[in-house]
């Protein structure tokens, strides 16, 4: 599973709506501020704003008093709303509906392998909110997942 750098920085700047932290003139946030502040391009920052706006993620605002918010309370935003947004389905296996596929032995048990894996990540991205990120109090099972790959991680590497 590759993380794009467009998912990276899509979930970061909505992070940033999310905290607050760079509104002005209410509940509006520049993109200029997120781009300087996040270190992404505001070219393509403003491509990322428009693929969230478009999927009802975020608002804009015109004028000088503009910028963007989020377009509900960021304990409703899953950072799975935030992927499917920008990139499309969780884990997509060349464009299949897994619920059909099938292949030939010896690779008969591979869909149930790509099944796990897409649960596996609705399972992480559908259950951490833009809230818990911002708080840094992810839930339980993510932290524990967290922990036991850090943990193997280091194993691995001493």
């Amino acid at each position: 599973m590759r993380i794009s750098e467009r998912v990276d920085n899509a979930v970061r700047a909505m992070a940033e709506l999310a905290s607050g932290e760079l509104a002005e003139h209410g509940a509006t946030v520049k993109a200029e501020a997120i781009a300087t502040r996040q270190e992404i391009s505001l070219k393509y920052l403003l491509d990322i704003m428009r693929d969230l706006k478009r999927a009802e993620l975020v608002r804009s605002k015109r004028g000088p008093d503009g910028g963007f918010s989020l377009s509900r309370p960021a304990a409703e935003i899953s950072l799975a709303d935030v992927f499917r947004a920008v990139d499309g389905p969780l884990a997509d296996v060349h464009d299949e509906s897994l619920r059909g596929l099938s292949y030939p032995a010896p690779a008969t048990a591979l869909p149930q392998v790509w099944m796990a894996i897409r649960a596996s990540l609705r399972r992480v991205l559908e259950t951490v909110t833009l809230a818990d990120l911002v708080g840094g109090a992810l839930p339980v099972d993510v932290a524990a997942m967290a922990d036991e790959y850090q943990h193997s991680t280091e194993t691995r590497h001493r």
